[in-house]
């Protein structure tokens, strides 16, 4: 009898790589800022539901006002955000990995033309308050301090991934900016100077250019360019 052929084995179901994922975030991200654009009825309804619900608490609420004013003009403020970015390319220029290190400040200031643009462009008016908790200058859309962070943590977690970072550390660090991320944009609600959606655009714009950033080095390294090399 002829022997039937060999059975594949099955095939594990690969994970998204950054540059699929950057697409991903993207599309959702441009979808976003059309509906905004056209101020889409269901999604500026979204918006003020949110943002007055939030409101009435933060009123009645002046020491969580406070706590979140210490975050959100600190802890996870832009320029603390870029404060960490710039040690990061010092380290590693100091180590010798200079394209990296180029690459990464390229990114980051990418990141602030990209909002700032895009802010400019839109021109999105932020809530406005008979009693406001807390204030913010320029157009809305999107979340500085959203997108900031998004960037700023997905970089700083590639290149503690890149270069060897132990499990404790890593989920450590995963940890820190997830909560970072997160709890950014949830103040920036609380404090009733961003809709909903601004946070979501900034989160969504983020993810996209770290993806791009990360895929578009790959592929840089795998041309040849020069790179600190990974610890094993």
């Amino acid at each position: 009898m002829p022997s039937s052929p060999p059975v594949p084995p099955a095939r594990r179901p690969s994970r998204p790589t950054p540059f699929r994922t950057a697409v991903a975030c993207a599309a959702l991200a441009l979808v976003l800022l059309i509906l905004v654009a056209a101020r889409w009825s269901p999604l500026m309804t979204l918006d003020r539901t949110v943002a007055d619900t939030l409101h009435r608490r933060a009123v009645t609420e002046p020491g969580l006002v406070h706590a979140n004013r210490i975050l959100t003009d600190w802890a996870w403020d832009p320029w603390t955000m870029r404060a960490l970015i710039t040690v990061a390319v010092v380290v590693l220029w100091w180590r010798g990995a200079r394209a990296l290190a180029m690459w990464v400040a390229a990114t980051s200031v990418l990141s602030s033309l990209l909002q700032q643009g895009l802010k400019s462009a839109v021109g999105r008016e932020r809530p406005q308050w008979p009693n406001p908790v807390d204030s913010a200058h320029y157009a809305a859309f999107p979340s500085g301090h959203a997108m900031t962070a998004t960037v700023s943590c997905g970089l700083l977690l590639w290149l503690l991934r890149r270069h060897g970072a132990g499990t404790r550390v890593w989920r450590a660090a995963l940890v820190v900016a997830w909560v970072s991320v997160i709890g950014v944009g949830v103040t920036r609600l609380y404090l009733g100077v961003h809709w909903l959606s601004d946070v979501l655009g900034g989160w969504l714009l983020g993810a996209a250019l770290v993806g791009f950033s990360i895929a578009g080095f790959a592929r840089y390294e795998a041309r040849g360019g020069p790179a600190l090399p990974r610890r094993s």
